[in-house]
Order: C-alpha cells, then structure tokens, then sequence
C-alpha cells in the first residue's frame, strides 16, 4: 500500500503539535524560578542535556517529515519544479522577515519611538497576519478587498522596521535571526535538496553524512570564520535532513516491508543515534549552545524514536483523538507559535500580575501548562473564525 501524498499525515501533525506545546511551555517555564536543572537548557561549557534543549530539535525534525509530503503533494497537483521552488524561496523569506522582528523585538524597544513594547508588538503580529493570513477563495471584490489588506501590513511592517530602535538607539538588526529565521535558512537548505535530488533516498542519506561531518569539523574548530554563516556547523540541517530520511522510508518502503519490520528498522536506527551520542561523550561534552556532536546524536535519536511511537500509536493503533486537545497546534502551528506574543502584550498592557506562588517552581509548572493549552485554544478559535497563518 503505498502512501497517498494528498492526505495529510496524522503521526506527523501530533509530532508537530508536542514539539510546539512543549516549545510554549518550556519558553513560559524561563519566566519561573527555582526550576529544576533537568528541565531547562545547559550553560555554555556544561556537559548536559536539559529537557529544554530537546525540543527545537524536534521541532526541526518536524520540519523534514513535513517536507517530502508537501513537495510530493504540490506535484501530484501538477505544480512545475520552479513554481515549487518559488514557493520554497516565498516561504523562506516569510520566516526570515518574521524571525528578524521577533528576535528584535527580543532585545527591547526605546520608549523614544512613542510605542511601547506590547504596542509594537501587537502591531508586528497583525501586520504579519495581513500579509500571510489565508484568505478564502471568493468573489472579485471581496479579492480586491484581501489584497488591500496584504499591502496595508506590508506598509505597517515597514513602518515598524523603520521607526525601531532598540534600548541602545541602535536601528532593526539580524542578530542571530531569532528562531524563525534559523527554521527559515535551515528549510531554504533542506527543501532545496530535496526539490533537486527529488525522492533519491541515496542521495539525502549522503547529504546527511555530509552535515554530520561539517558539525564534526565545527566542533573541532577546523571552520574558523565559516561556522557564522547560514549554514553554520550544519547542526540544524541534520535534524531536518534525518527528518525527510524517514519520512523517505516511510512513502519509498511501506509497501515492500510489514510495516512492523519497518517501525523497527527506524527504531534501530534511533536507538543507534542514541548510542552514538553516547559514545561521541568521549570526545565532546553534550552542549546544545555549542552545538556538539553529542547533543545533535542524542537529539536525533529522541526524535526517531518518539516519532515511532506515534506512527505506531496514531496510524496503527488509531489513537489520534487522544492528542485532540493540541491538534491547532499541529495544524496551524505558526499562528500557534505566534499566539504567545499576543497574550503577552496583553497581559503586559492589562497590567496582569500572578502571585509569587504560581511563579515558582512546582506550581509554575502548572501555570507554564495552563498557559501553553491557553494558546493553543485561541489558536482554535482564531482558525474557526478563518484567522490563520500559512506561508
């Protein structure tokens, strides 16, 4: 039976939508205090691995499950290879616009701009809403109407990006992208491969051993200067890489092996890259913020083998209703990711304050779970009123 391309993958919409709850709690759980070590991110130097450092991995390895499907969908749709890889470049750009404001609006804003932070963010999320909501398929004027509001988000981006100054006076800068743009360079690379090898399983397998090695050279020092470009050590592009290699076996394999066989292949293959990262310790400490060898096996492993699970879980066992609660953010995850911006400001502008009890660890934990299903929630409600993001 092979896999039809058209239908979405539910194991792969749950995967998404835990990294993405979990990403919203773990970035509310930074407000808390007294967190345990094992739930946070390792310091510069420490040889740990945090509960935290885990899930934007996940997240990238999310991403490159993703991919072949929604290549191999534009296709079956008749899309042209350079249509598709216009979309590519649409989407990349998007991310790395959204991701340079995000991680700008990070640094702080000076009051002499007339607009405080919450304000200039609540303008920032609606002006990245104009632009990339998806609006329905309707009648001429009401088109005009869609277009209309794209180029008046365009303008009030560019409005934003020119009156900002950060606490120092200094204008809009790129910093480090901020996490949006990092997901943006990395899936400009790895949708790109894929595009031109396409569906060549041999080939993505050697570009992955091509990443591990770039990150062995980074961790190593050998690529001076080069390990601050886009590409960096190559970290990111092996989760998303590993990402599309199973999703590969899944569509290229399904139907020549017991899909039993195959769960267990892939959950060797996990297994491997847990014993790997284990064995790389004798060299490397397991660092996320240096990005060491360790940390990419181990994190590789971890997503292998909870997306297993879930295959088994949701495809075969039929279980997909269990994660109800989280799917808008498996879905619509990019309203999802934005969301938390939104409640913020609001929070701030409403002068809303909790108490030091719910602030502390255990009961913040508690607080960081409510908050994480909070936004999941209005991302339900925002797309049952067609308000949601897809670029």
């Amino acid at each position: 039976m092979k896999t039809d391309v058209t239908k979405r993958i539910a194991s792969i919409d749950v995967f998404r939508a835990i990294t993405m709850f979990c990403m919203i709690f773990v970035n509310d759980m930074a407000s808390l205090r007294n967190v345990p070590q094992w739930l946070g991110h390792a310091e510069v130097g420490e040889d740990f691995l945090g509960f935290s450092d885990i899930v934007f991995p996940a997240f990238l390895f999310a991403i490159g499950l993703s991919i072949p499907f929604a290549i191999e969908n534009r296709m079956a749709k008749g899309e042209s290879q350079l249509k598709t890889a216009l979309h590519i470049l649409f989407r990349s750009f998007a991310l790395l616009v959204m991701g340079v404001f995000t991680v700008n609006t990070g640094v702080g804003i000076s009051r002499e701009i007339g607009l405080s932070q919450p304000v200039f963010n609540l303008l920032m999320v609606s002006a990245f809403f104009l632009i990339w909501n998806i609006y329905p398929k309707t009648k001429a004027w009401k088109q005009y109407l869609f277009t209309a509001l794209q180029i008046a988000g365009i303008a009030l981006l560019i409005y934003l990006a020119v009156i900002y100054r950060d606490r120092s006076g200094a204008i809009m800068q790129k910093h480090w992208w901020g996490i949006l743009g990092l997901i943006g360079w990395t899936y400009l690379l790895c949708a790109s491969i894929y595009l031109v090898f396409y569906k060549q399983l041999y080939v993505m397998l050697a570009t992955l051993f091509a990443f591990i090695l770039l990150n062995i050279a980074g961790a190593n020092g050998l690529l001076g200067g080069f390990s601050g470009y886009i590409i960096s050590n190559g970290t990111f592009q092996i989760f998303t890489m590993s990402g599309i290699i199973v999703s590969l076996f899944f569509s290229r394999y399904k139907s020549d092996f017991q899909i039993n066989k195959l769960l267990t292949i892939l959950a060797f293959a996990g297994v491997y890259m847990l014993l790997a990262g284990a064995i790389a310790r004798n060299w490397w400490i397991v660092c996320k913020l240096s990005e060491m060898p360790p940390w990419v096996y181990l994190c590789t492993g971890i997503s292998i083998l909870l997306y297993v699970f879930l295959y088994w879980l949701i495809e075969i066992k039929g279980k997909e209703n269990w994660f109800r609660i989280i799917k808008p953010a498996g879905t619509a995850t990019l309203t999802c990711y934005l969301t938390p911006i939104i409640v913020y400001a609001v929070f701030r502008l409403c002068n809303v304050r909790f108490p030091d009890i719910i602030r502390e660890y255990p009961l913040g934990l508690l607080k960081s779970l409510a908050f994480a299903l909070l936004v999941i929630g209005i991302t339900a409600l925002m797309g049952k009123i067609r308000i949601k993001l897809k670029i």
